[in-house]
């Protein structure tokens, strides 16, 4: 079982960047724990490449921030990428996020 250490982006507050026009803004905080399911799949679909998905399950130690906000987790950074979370279990002390593909908010500057 591998180890994890990184970030996971919460989408809690709503900024306004134009009039009438509002938008997420991410929080991250850090986590440990451990990677208990590593494996990737190749979905076709409509475009000349074809989508990686991660299917992932990573188990984190959770505190009492991601207990109170786990159904705003959106994503989570791992190997340098952020993907999307896609199903959350909730095993008291930890929370098992399970990935999904590449979380594409537009913001590609952004790194961990």
């Amino acid at each position: 079982m591998a180890r994890f250490c990184g970030k996971v982006g919460y989408s809690r507050q709503q900024v306004e960047t134009s009039p009438g026009v509002y938008e997420d803004v991410p929080v991250e905080k850090l986590y440990y724990g451990d990677v208990t399911r590593n494996t990737r799949r190749l979905e076709g679909s409509d475009s000349v490449n074809m989508d990686i998905l991660a299917n992932n399950t990573i188990s984190i130690l959770a505190d009492a921030y991601a207990y109170d906000h786990f159904f705003d987790m959106k994503y989570v950074w791992w190997m340098g990428t952020r993907w999307i979370i896609t199903n959350v279990e909730v095993q008291r002390p930890r929370l098992i996020l399970t990935l999904g593909g590449v979380y594409n908010d537009g913001n590609e500057a952004a790194t961990p």
